[in-house]
């Protein structure tokens, strides 16, 4: 199924849409996300969106989202070599499962519910203050959101 991207990230993706896995629900014309997303926002795996068929194009095409599914999208740029490692502990050390784009520069991260989100933030600013990454939260589940309040409420 597709997302059609605007302009200016179509550009820097170098396509119209980004395609992601889905599959059938129980209700017609809803899918449920089954990868990550490089380019689109506001979507997770799990999620499930509604779709309509472009007929022109062979294809369904992204139409509005229905719910989440707990899991947050959370996408790295990696700016320094060195540290393709470290944040590749990181990852593992909070379940996380990622796909890397054909650049080996983008990461499409999928972190699980269960992932303390917030601790793994913490750990991932620390580089991006270090300037070796650049981090986007596109799509956060709202216990992953709960969880940076609580922390915010602490400090």
């Amino acid at each position: 199924m597709a997302f059609d991207l605007p302009e200016e990230k179509a550009r820097w993706a170098r396509a119209s849409a980004e395609r992601l896995w889905a599959g059938k629900t129980s209700v017609k014309m809803e899918v449920q996300l089954r990868n990550t997303p490089f380019y689109v926002k506001g979507v997770a795996f799990g999620d499930i969106v509604k779709v309509k068929a472009d007929h022109e194009r062979r294809e369904l095409v992204f139409e509005e989202f229905v719910s989440e599914s707990g899991h947050s999208a959370v996408r790295v740029i990696i700016k320094d070599e060195g540290v393709r490692e470290e944040v590749d502990a990181i990852l593992r050390a909070f379940d996380c499962s990622w796909e890397v784009d054909v650049t080996g520069f983008l990461w499409a991260i999928n972190v699980p519910p269960r992932a303390d989100y917030a601790s793994m933030r913490v750990a991932l600013l620390q580089i991006v203050s270090e300037k070796k990454i650049g981090l986007e939260e596109s799509a956060l589940a709202g216990m992953h959101r709960d969880g940076l309040n609580l922390l915010d409420l602490e400090n």
